[in-house]
């Protein structure tokens, strides 16, 4: 469509986080080649997809266990091996800003990752922050409870004063304990949504379903009681979200698109959008969110179901003058 070099900003939590950091990372590049897609492929699309292809959690969790470090630092060297090398929040682009967002478990509230500073607004605030972009996004997407959580060990004196209110004390400063960035704003709105007009969100979250008889041991029943808190956060950031795009008050209104990995795209009846069957989209909806081997005709597509139930939507609650695409990013692997 061509506005992706008009965003300004791109935040994200969870698994979005390692597209949006790899994005930030090799945006100078795109930049320079005018937003080429064979350079968006070559640097973005198929690192992602080489990443796809290995098996990462299960290995991490066992050597967590079984070797020295935690089961995060695993999965933080496999970020750093697989996507990301040695590059810090230093090597994202000053503009468009890119915020990877965590959640921290002794605050609260979000933890925000970016090139300006860190911050929490309870703890306070480091300026030019040198957090590896591997530890940032496996702070991001720190799932619980096994990936979680994600500790930062900081120093005090690095805090800008006066930069938070309640929790500026050096104990919550030093140790910085931290989870998947979801588990407080499973859209990423709360670092834009009060900043911007426009809004193009994305949620690719799997659907909580029904369960006639829960697990009551206690490793199941809490699991199960995540994923209501889970799906009642999505659900509430969404209602916020919906009614924000429905409001004609100046300073309450937004506009932009929202869609999910679980939508319908007839519902949307946008003219000329790519085929995607309702039956097969939610065989791919329903592919659990995790850091596993996927089969690389399952990886195209996943990326083709998100390429046209974003087409659809962005052209039908935003701008339906735009040209519909003309084919899938992989026609080989239809949905």
């Amino acid at each position: 469509m061509g506005f992706l070099s008009k965003i300004d900003r791109f935040s994200s939590v969870s698994g979005g986080s390692i597209t949006s950091a790899l994005l930030g990372l090799k945006w100078k590049a795109l930049s320079e080649a005018k937003f080429s897609r064979d350079v968006f492929v070559s640097g973005i699309v198929e690192p992602i997809q080489r990443m796809a292809s290995k098996l990462i959690d299960v290995k991490s969790i066992l050597k967590g266990i079984f070797l020295p470090g935690t089961i995060a630092d695993k999965v933080a060297n496999q970020y750093r091996e697989l996507l990301f090398g040695s590059a810090t929040l230093q090597d994202l682009p000053d503009n468009p800003r890119f915020v990877i967002n965590a959640t921290n478990v002794q605050s609260g509230v979000l933890w925000r990752f970016s090139k300006p500073y860190i911050w929490d607004w309870r703890v306070g605030k480091i300026k030019a922050p040198n957090t590896p972009l591997a530890i940032a996004v496996g702070a991001s997407s720190a799932f619980p409870p096994f990936l979680s959580p994600v500790v930062l060990k900081l120093d005090p004196k690095a805090f800008e004063p006066g930069s938070g209110t309640d929790m500026q004390e050096d104990c919550f400063r030093s140790r910085v304990v931290l989870t998947d960035g979801g588990v407080y704003d499973n859209l990423g709105l709360e670092t834009a949504f009060k900043r911007y007009r426009t809004l193009f969100v994305s949620d690719a979250g799997a659907q909580m379903q029904p369960e006639q008889d829960p697990a009551e041991d206690w490793l199941g029943h809490t699991r199960r009681v995540l994923d209501v808190v889970d799906n009642q956060v999505r659900s509430l950031r969404k209602r916020q979200l919906i009614s924000a795009y429905q409001s004609k008050d100046e300073e309450q209104g937004r506009n932009g698109a929202f869609w999910s990995i679980r939508d319908d795209i007839n519902e949307f009846a946008t003219p000329n959008s790519l085929p995607a069957p309702f039956n097969r989209t939610k065989e791919l909806a329903a592919i659990p969110t995790r850091l596993d081997a996927m089969d690389p005709v399952q990886q195209k597509r996943l990326i083709n179901w998100g390429y046209a139930i974003s087409d659809a939507a962005i052209r039908k609650y935003w701008k339906s003058e735009i040209p519909a695409p003309d084919q899938f990013p992989f026609p080989e692997a239809p949905i």
